[in-house]
């Protein structure tokens, strides 16, 4: 199946309310990443070609005294890069047709390999403008997701060449990052590891309401005994701590140079400036 077809194929069905909300693609991507050799050899399922966190945009994390913020990560990427380009619209949250989040906050794509996105749904912007594009995203709520994923440029039609880092601004209802929960949790691990040196923890003030489970993109949280319980699937993307109405969920970074690990480590996969 070509790829224009292909395409056309997952916005169809991803439209049609009468079929569940599992895409074709997360259908793929599933059973794929259950299939060992395919792990090995493909191209979207390869760990060194793919290495994606989360950026929290909660405002009451627990950080070491005059350390960072994780945004002050996506900062330094606008600074650095040498093309920043911006997408007019997100393509999961128009084939989703969200109904919680706006549409028109696309991906941020950034290095040499940015100029090669489409200028007819694209254009590229200088670092203020990408970083209130950013800010424009927080804002929303859209919490930001950074760094080299190989099957971008199978979505963007950008050629590998190791200079394309994205940003990605999720949401949890039609992101293509809600079918991380069908990968085993090594490879999560691998590809889509946590920010360096966080933590998440449910507290004593946890009262069984169940909100941070239905809010989990990933199924990382079950109800046991009445409190929530997070597994080790858990990406910490924040967002139950955000929905918790008991503040019962902390996430804590007890390690003061974070950003800088996180920083080199996606730097080892990929050129941006």
């Amino acid at each position: 199946m070509g790829k224009k077809r292909f395409i056309e194929k997952v916005l169809e069905k991803e439209r049609d309310p009468s079929v569940e909300h599992r895409s074709v693609l997360a259908e793929v991507i599933a059973s794929l990443s259950k299939i060992p050799p395919t792990t090995r050899v493909h191209p979207w399922f390869k760990a060194d070609l793919t290495d994606m966190r989360w950026l929290q945009i909660n405002e009451d994390l627990g950080l070491p005294e005059s350390a960072p913020t994780p945004l002050d990560l996506l900062d330094r990427f606008i600074e650095e890069a040498s093309h920043r380009v911006i997408y007019k619209a997100c393509g999961c949250r128009t084939a989703c047709q969200c109904q919680h989040h706006p549409h028109d906050i696309g991906c941020l794509l950034m290095g040499d390999s940015a100029l090669e996105s489409s200028p007819s749904v694209s254009r590229e912007v200088g670092v203020d403008e990408a970083k209130e594009h950013a800010r424009k995203a927080v804002e929303a709520g859209l919490v930001p997701m950074v760094g080299k994923a190989r099957v971008d440029n199978y979505i963007f039609g950008i050629k590998e060449r190791r200079r394309l880092l994205t940003v990605c601004f999720c949401c949890e209802c039609c992101c293509v990052s809600r079918y991380e929960r069908y990968f085993p949790v090594k490879q999560l691990d691998e590809m889509f590891p946590r920010l360096d040196g966080i933590k998440m923890v449910v507290n004593s003030a946890c009262d069984g309401c169940g909100d941070c489970v239905e809010r989990c993109y990933i199924r990382a949280i079950e109800m046991k005994n009445g409190v929530a319980v997070i597994s080790d699937r858990c990406r910490a993307c924040g967002r139950c701590a955000t929905v918790c109405p008991a503040k019962a969920v902390t996430i804590q970074i007890d390690d003061s140079l974070f950003l800088e690990e996180s920083y080199n480590r996606i730097r080892s996969h990929v050129k941006h400036d």
